[in-house]
């Protein structure tokens, strides 16, 4: 795994920073299903960005406190921290989630962030 907040330090304002950003939040939609993602932008539905900005995303999201990275080789998978942010800010998840129901994050055509 890779190096992230334990659940008791993860603050409010990091996560809230860090889902400051269409393409996170359109991660977090995904990675809300409760799956393992590897790291392609490609089936991650952010193929019109650059694969560093895509590693950017990521990593701010993890060291936020709100996915975990499961390192196997040279691949990464990445899974949202469902239960430890629930236990930490209950209800807030699916407060987000629920805001974001049907938004085009990305805007039209994937061109967003």
């Amino acid at each position: 795994m890779l190096a992230q907040p334990e659940t008791e330090d993860i603050q409010l304002v990091k996560v809230l920073h860090a889902l400051g950003d269409p393409a996170r939040l359109h991660l977090l939609r995904i990675y809300a299903s409760g799956q393992q993602y590897d790291c392609s932008s490609e089936r991650l539905g952010l193929g019109h960005l650059h694969k560093s900005t895509v590693s950017h995303h990521m990593r701010t999201m993890r060291e936020a406190g709100l996915t975990s990275t499961r390192v196997v080789g040279r691949n990464r998978y990445v899974q949202l921290r469902r239960a430890d942010l629930d236990a930490r800010f209950p209800g807030l998840l699916d407060a987000l989630l629920h805001s974001v129901e049907g938004e085009d994050l990305l805007g039209a055509g994937g061109g967003g962030a």
